[in-house]
């Protein structure tokens, strides 16, 4: 059996980690990959938007199934042209993805079908935003971005001074490129979030264990958004009353809404939900695992993420029994001085082999050259730990952590100790 998995990331690297398990298995290629994939699966350095080379690639190799990690060629169609060649993928078609590719496509399919979100105004030029921001009271909102922008198109503002900084930043500076070109203006929700991923096959679903992630750059949660700085599962305010709830009210409302749009939903539909007073509300949809939630989610699975896979191909998700360990996970990232701003390349990295010792490493924006490893990302790597509690998982990680060396590095300090504080 040989597969392919398209990305570079954290994400990707658990995902071979968890396919490499299988013994059917044999080979395992990565489309463009980083250095610690290199060690599971062969890297090929091809672009993510020609999908006519990967095609080719696919094809030539006798690859059986294409695993899509990311976002971007998602919603770019890889999987619409790789149906269209017959040629097994998992993951959303084009029309699905665009429930993470537009938040103006989401916010409005949810308004529609009376699915739970904040209230929000959308916008396609900057003097009508900034007309609108003056009507609101004074207070805390948040300016999203329409379409991809790498997890940090979500800007939450303290007041409306800093929300009209941040449409001025979208839609005249383009710091986001054309992904700012239009915009959602929100009101902002107050809680705990958390992240839930449903595995969907068109018609049935399964749910994956739930995580909660770290966005802000800094400790409780200060600077700027990021990718995501670290994470936990199971999370400790998303009691399993509260998952019921966001079931029924969220879960199988989006999916019944998407198959009355005429999309049928397959590979993984991710919830982000900010769990407010009224009950789960959605922040926003993404249509591929989060990053770095399956860091942790992946490796409290227990059923054989294969089989997954194959059972979406084969439409038989309703006959899946997923099963998770009943350990707590959680993920530290570790990322170059200057993120999620301006950072260095090219760091050698240290203490990998020692770190591993109390948790799983699972490598980012890394290179690899003979034995040794390079820092060549934002979000260089994570560690992850598996304890029978959080307290114990949380020590392992920084355990782990604090044996890895590369200059300016980062991370948080915080991962999951405000759970700890609450109990």
């Amino acid at each position: 059996m040989k597969l392919l998995v398209i990305g570079g990331g954290g994400r990707e690297h658990a995902i071979v980690w968890k396919l490499k398990q299988n013994p059917t298995i044999k080979k395992i290629y990565c489309i463009p990959g980083n250095g610690g994939i290199s060690q599971l699966a062969e890297c090929v350095p091809l672009p993510l938007n020609d999908f006519s080379a990967i095609a080719r690639f696919v094809e030539e190799k006798g690859i059986q199934h294409t695993v899509v990690g990311p976002e971007q060629p998602l919603v770019w169609g890889i999987v619409d042209f790789f149906r269209e060649r017959k040629l097994p993928v998992f993951g959303p078609d084009a029309a699905g993805a665009r429930i993470e590719g537009s938040k103006i496509f989401s916010k409005n399919l949810m308004k529609k079908y009376g699915i739970p979100t904040a209230a929000f105004a959308e916008f396609e030029e900057s003097k009508k935003a900034l007309v609108y921001l003056d009507s609101l009271p004074e207070g805390p909102v948040v300016v999203k971005a329409d379409g991809l922008a790498a997890g940090k198109g979500s800007v939450v503002c303290d007041d409306v001074n800093a929300a009209r900084r941040a449409v001025r930043a979208m839609m005249e500076t383009k710091v986001f490129s054309d992904a700012g070109s239009r915009i959602v203006i929100e009101e902002f929700m107050e809680g705990e979030e958390a992240s839930l991923f449903i595995v969907s096959d068109g018609k049935d679903y399964r749910l994956l264990a739930p995580a909660q992630d770290f966005k802000r750059a800094l400790d409780d949660d200060q600077g700027r958004n990021t990718g995501g700085m670290g994470s936990y599962s199971p999370p400790a305010p998303f009691t399993a009353k509260l998952q019921e709830t966001a079931v029924r009210t969220i879960v199988e409302p989006t999916l019944d809404a998407l198959a009355s749009e005429g999309i049928a939903y397959t590979g993984i539909l991710y919830c982000e939900l900010m769990l407010t007073r009224e009950g789960p509300k959605v922040i926003e949809f993404n249509c591929r695992l989060g990053d770095p939630e399956t860091q942790v989610v992946l490796p409290r699975l227990t059923t054989d993420l294969w089989e997954i896979v194959q059972a979406v191909e084969e439409k038989r998700v309703g006959e899946l029994k997923i099963e998770t360990d009943t350990r707590t996970a959680l993920c530290v990232v570790a990322a170059s001085g200057g993120y999620p701003d301006g950072y260095q390349k090219g760091k050698l990295i240290s203490g990998l082999e020692a770190a591993s010792e109390d948790g799983l490493i699972f490598h980012a924006g890394t290179r690899r050259e003979g034995n040794a490893f390079y820092t060549d990302g934002g979000r260089v790597l994570a560690v992850t730990s598996l304890a029978n509690d959080l307290e114990e998982a949380i020590a392992k990680a920084y355990r782990a952590m604090e044996k890895i060396h590369f200059d300016r590095m980062h991370y948080r300090k915080d991962i999951g100790r405000r759970a700890l504080r609450q109990q």
